[in-house]
């Protein structure tokens, strides 16, 4: 059982940039592949972002060249680095652990807003 906690959303202008966390409880080193999703009001839920117990990366094509993702497996965390944040960005962003067959595990998200 992974538990995952996200954090670091809010309220951005477009343009601006945000940094969300992902905590795990167990060993992230140990985890095959981290994701980042995200699910808007109404839209059903998109991949935004991977990266693999080796580090590989790779991302949707509408952020690629804008979010970043990243892991510190000494604190157990993810990161989701996203700059010039536009409206349609606007979501509630989930973290994912695909653990194998250990089984695959939400978070319950953190709410992030592009508005003027």
């Amino acid at each position: 059982q992974v538990q995952l906690v996200e954090s670091g959303g809010g309220l951005v202008q477009p343009g601006g940039s945000l940094r969300l966390s992902c905590v795990a409880s167990e060993d992230i080193s140990n985890i095959n592949v981290m994701y980042w999703y995200r699910q808007a009001p109404g839209k059903e839920r998109e991949f935004v972002a991977g990266i693999t117990i080796g580090s590989n990366t790779y991302y949707a094509d509408s952020v690629k060249g804008r979010f970043t993702i990243s892991k510190d497996t000494s604190a157990n965390t993810v990161y989701l680095q996203m700059n010039n944040l536009k409206t349609e960005d606007t979501a509630l962003y989930l973290c994912q652990a695909y653990w194998g067959r250990q089984g695959v595990y939400w978070g319950q998200g953190t709410q992030v807003t592009v508005s003027s």
